[in-house]
């Protein structure tokens, strides 16, 4: 099964639509806190609908506790400064897909760390700052599931 996992998520309705999008692939949802939000926040509730029963969400102490968690499963950070290009990693089922927080991306020693297996970006047009955290996190992970055949989608 892939695993998002959101460093420090800064916006409700950013993860309230990683949460369904997770439940609709059938990805787990990783958050590491601090939020910036409330879980019971109204945006999250609306952005995720009614997919929160359906969606499998583990909230994490901190990074520690969340790649302990994870382990010993490839950690491929998500960064615009990465020179591997997402479409071109050849994803296993239980690979975690790793985002930063809104709006500074992952930061060098979260990059640093040697749980990182890799650094890839999503392609954009020069002179593009990033994208949207959930929109990066669904364009990643439905890459991941088509290459893995979409198992249990229909």
């Amino acid at each position: 099964m892939l695993r998002v996992m959101f460093f420090e998520p800064r916006i409700a309705g950013n993860t309230g639509n990683a949460i369904r999008m997770c439940a609709g692939t059938g990805a787990e949802l990783h958050l590491v806190e601090p939020l910036g939000f409330d879980l019971s926040e109204a945006k999250l509730r609306r952005a995720g609908l009614d997919y929160h029963d359906l969606a499998h969400v583990v909230v994490h102490a901190d990074l520690d506790a969340a790649l302990r968690t994870v382990a010993p499963a490839r950690v491929l950070a998500f960064t615009t400064q990465a020179t591997t290009r997402s479409t071109d990693v050849a994803y296993r089922d239980d690979d975690v897909l790793l985002f930063g927080p809104e709006p500074t991306g992952l930061p060098p020693d979260v990059l640093a760390r040697p749980e990182v297996t890799a650094q890839v970006r999503i392609p954009m047009l020069p002179g593009r700052r990033s994208m949207n955290l959930s929109n990066a996190a669904a364009v990643a992970t439905y890459e991941a599931w088509r290459q893995l055949g979409f198992p249990g989608g229909v």
